[in-house]
């Protein structure tokens, strides 16, 4: 898998939906706002359902997504919409997979969903409100070589899928460019004399107070304006984020303690290497014809992922975007956090973008990017802070923030950080339906450095540093447990209740259903109100 620049990630999304060109600006269009349209009365007490990390394949025979997504359906009627929290098509975000992975086991959403095959992924019209952000597999691509093997190897490639029952095909998602048919006002397309001027009088209706917006009205017009975006439901501004595009890992100093960190990569990247072609080498000698050698690969292909993700991440520390932060993205979402304070009739604020700030989940917890997120979100935050001061009233400047990324279902609570994001409440919800992860040895508690060049060092270094203190605790960790055939996978996705008052309370009902011994069970967890 490659990972496009942040500089090309921006700039084609930005093309794709034409941002502020003429025709926009001349009607004062905010092109990251919509206005659910739904029929519903905009009730302070309304319930909404989220899913992440969803879009997987069969599983040799069986279906997590599918699976996950009869629970939803299970809770529809009495919610309002459904948040997505990245990642609705793996590996590659391919348009060869959008049927499979992700038409077919959400077809009750999707209008003409009796005959999902007839469903063209650009064409999609939901009958229930969707609302998504990417996640990084959203936007990868194959590299050019593999593309080149493909079609000159093709027996190998049969085999090699046959085994691991990869979810990739010829190509990737073109650097986002089929989620963003698949999901957003695709502007570009209106190429005729006119046509785009027609499309913006007929579709930009609703009126706001930074200018018009797009209706989304479910079964007639369900496309979001831009990759982030901001919507009110019941005296709560949602906010949707793009953490694609400002995740970057801090360059490594050119100095001793740098050029240590970088010689440490290098031997990690080798080392993982190797790691893959053993992980190739184990998949080669199991049958998928015989169960419990079929679990073997499930979990060797995982594995594989896994590789494939920390190997990303060195190479984003190795080779950083330099120009790469978004820094229009942050701006924006630092104003109108600012503006939705000042706003009385506002009561609560909630985020949702696809990488945890913080995380517990083994592979993530530690990771640049996990820290390159933490980092920036904290920038916004403190600004925010500065300049709504005692209007916060000692509350967390954002009620609640909802993430994927990490292939669990986790509920972390900040402590004092002695930032903007000091006492929020953060619910990673990435479990519904790809490989599970487990909880990481350390344990619940997420530590760093007490001082400001401290931090600076551990961020570089990648790793705790003596006088670390606790800044964040997991209250609730569900993933991957247990081993051989006692191996346990709960995946998960979540209906919250947002209930009357200011500020507001959540009350959070996950919903899960394990695969244990080759067979489906529901688990019962406890609701719990934050």
């Amino acid at each position: 898998m490659s990972d496009p620049r942040i500089t090309v990630k921006i700039r084609k999304m930005n093309e794709r939906v034409r941002w502020q060109e003429q025709s926009i600006v001349a009607r004062a269009i905010d092109q990251t706002k919509i206005i659910l349209d739904d029929g519903v009365a905009d009730n302070p007490e309304f319930s909404f359902l989220v899913a992440g990390d969803s879009g997987t394949g069969n599983h040799r025979g069986h279906n997590p997504q599918r699976q996950v997504a009869e629970l939803m359906l299970s809770e529809r009627e009495s919610c309002r919409f459904l948040l997505h929290t990245g990642d609705v098509v793996y590996l590659v975000g391919s348009s060869e997979y959008y049927l499979q992975n992700f038409i077919n086991p959400y077809r009750e959403f999707i209008v003409g969903g009796e005959q999902p095959s007839r469903i063209a992924y650009d064409r999609m019209v939901f009958n229930f409100p969707f609302l998504p952000v990417p996640g990084n597999h959203d936007y990868y691509d194959l590299p050019i070589v593999y593309g080149i093997l493909s079609a000159t190897a093709l027996p190998l490639r049969r085999l090699l899928g046959s085994k691991l029952d990869l979810d990739v095909g010829w190509h990737g998602s073109d650097r986002g460019n089929t989620y963003a048919k698949a999901f957003l006002d695709y502007l570009k397309a209106h190429k005729l004399p006119g046509e785009l001027d027609r499309h913006l009088d007929a579709r930009y209706t609703a009126s706001t107070s930074t200018g018009r917006c797009i209706r989304y009205q479910p079964g007639r017009f369900t496309r979001l304006p831009n990759r982030y975006y901001t919507f009110r439901s019941g005296g709560i501004d949602f906010f949707a984020l793009d953490s694609n595009t400002f995740n970057e890992p801090l360059p490594i100093p050119k100095t001793k303690q740098g050029d240590i960190r970088r010689q440490n990569l290098e031997l990690d990247r080798q080392k993982l290497e190797q790691e893959k072609l053993a992980l190739l080498e184990m998949c080669d000698r199991l049958n998928p014809q015989i169960p419990e050698e079929a679990e073997q690969l499930d979990d060797l292909a995982a594995k594989l992922e896994q590789v494939d993700e920390i190997l990303i991440d060195i190479d984003k520390q190795l080779s950083p975007d330099k120009t790469a932060t978004d820094v229009e993205q942050l701006e924006w979402l630092k104003r109108r956090l600012i503006d939705s304070w000042r706003d009385s009739e506002v009561r609560g604020r909630v985020i949702y973008l696809h990488h945890p700030p913080y995380v517990t989940e083994a592979t993530k917890w530690n990771q640049a990017q996990t820290l390159a997120v933490r980092l920036r979100l904290r920038e916004v935050l403190d600004g925010v802070a500065d300049a709504v001061g005692e209007a916060a009233r000692g509350r967390p400047l954002v009620d609640l923030v909802l993430t994927g990324h990490a292939h669990c279902l986790e509920y972390l609570r900040t402590g004092d950080t002695g930032h903007g994001d000091s006492g929020i409440n953060w619910i990673v919800c990435g479990g519904s339906g790809h490989s599970l992860r487990r909880q990481r040895p350390e344990g619940s508690v997420l530590q760093e450095a007490s001082s400001p060049e401290a931090y600076r060092s551990a961020r570089e270094g990648g790793r705790s540093q003596k006088g670390d203190r606790g800044i964040a605790e997991s209250l609730l960790f569900v993933g991957r447990s247990g081993q051989g055939s006692h191996k346990r996978r709960p995946y998960s996705c979540l209906r919250i209740d947002v209930l009357g008052g200011c500020p507001p309370k959540f009350r959070i009902r996950p919903l899960v259903v394990e695969r244990f011994e080759g067979k489906w069970q529901d688990i019962s967890i406890e609701p719990f109100v934050i």
